[in-house]
């Protein structure tokens, strides 16, 4: 890893009338729109996805992280999370993150060691924690 800190640098351009695009160097770009909350059309990333899509990927990325060095086998994990909008007296902005991790697990492994490990993954996510709103976390542990 790197020496911190970090630097992300991305921009966003677009004319007038439009879609946006949402450009990092070495990546492909992102193609951005309002979302339909906000008279988008849909069918597009929108700011709202992506910092929501944001929480879910670190979740992902940093539980893979976590299981690799306290040697969890698992199979796969599925996150959603529901990012929630609200209108308060300091203005608009996000106020909760839901979060369902869905954890697949070989038969034999620890369920209780595995969700200690989604849940260490979560309270390490370094997108959550630099989030204001309030972050819960639901965890399914299943064998196959």
């Amino acid at each position: 890893m790197q020496e911190f800190p970090h630097h992300y640098r991305v921009a966003a351009s677009a004319d007038s009338d439009g879609d946006v695009e949402v450009t990092a160097e070495g990546l492909e770009p992102i193609i951005s729109a309002p979302p339909k909350q906000f008279d988008g059309p849909g069918d597009r990333w929108s700011p709202e996805d992506l910092l929501v899509g944001a929480i879910a990927d670190c979740l992902v990325l940093t539980f893979r992280a976590i299981a690799r060095h306290s040697k969890l086998e698992w199979r796969r994990l599925v996150c959603d999370v529901d990012g929630i909008l609200d209108k308060g007296s300091d203005g608009v902005k996000f106020t909760a993150f839901n979060v369902h991790a869905e954890l697949v697990i070989p038969e034999g492994e620890d369920p209780d060691k595995a969700r200690r490990l989604v849940e260490k993954a979560e309270s390490h996510c370094l997108v959550t924690a630099s989030l204001s709103g309030e972050v819960s976390l639901e965890v399914v542990i299943s064998s196959e």
